[in-house]
């Protein structure tokens, strides 16, 4: 196949649909490396992990408006089987989705509250808690200022993912303000949902 063949324009295309291409890509022809070039912020890091995950090696160029992700395995590695990860697959995975920077309605003074103290308490979950995914206004809570980065952290720390809708970010224009998780796209979010034992939705 011709590099040219490996060359995906997704510039233009909303989330996720530059990562499903993408891995559209590597199901069918497996290259050995591959480029992406899309026009957003969110989508060069949701491309990029996609390609770390299935074993390549990533490099990103800016190019005006646009990035320029490469992936190379040189045969090296191989795909990673989807859905591996390192967690023990005899524990239970709870996936906890957050989609408001406040828990409840009816007071949004006494909601950021209750929010802390809901994410400090989700480590009584122990290593059940795989994972949390905050969408909507829930990505404030990973942005610069938000009154929860400890607690993100002491979660993170721990070993729990923590995922950042980018279509949220940058519609609340936050990207550049995030300080904790990685970015990730609906399909992350829904096959992260399918994994799951158990999800709760706040």
């Amino acid at each position: 196949m011709s590099d040219t063949a490996n060359i995906l324009d997704c510039r233009g295309l909303s989330c996720p649909e530059p990562v499903v291409r993408s891995k559209k890509h590597i199901s069918a022809s497996n290259p050995e490396s591959m480029s992406v070039i899309v026009d957003n912020q969110a989508a060069m890091e949701n491309v990029s992990r996609l390609l770390r995950n299935q074993g390549y090696q990533v490099e990103t160029e800016k190019r005006g408006a646009d990035w320029r992700v490469s992936g190379s395995r040189n045969g090296a590695a191989m795909p990673m089987e989807e859905g591996a990860d390192d967690c023990d697959c005899a524990t239970e995975k709870v996936c906890v989705v957050i989609s408001s920077s406040v828990f409840g309605s009816g007071d949004d003074e006494l909601g950021s509250k209750l929010m802390k103290n809901f994410l400090a308490t989700l480590p009584e979950f122990g290593p059940s808690l795989w994972l949390v995914i905050l969408l909507n206004g829930g990505v404030k809570l990973a942005a610069k200022g938000s009154h929860v980065l400890d607690q993100l952290k002491a979660l993170q720390d721990e070993g729990t993912g923590i995922l950042v809708c980018g279509a949220c970010l940058e519609h609340f224009k936050l990207m550049q303000d995030k300080m904790i998780g990685e970015t990730t796209n609906m399909m992350d979010v829904v096959t992260s949902m399918q994994f799951a034992d158990k999800v709760i939705k706040i």
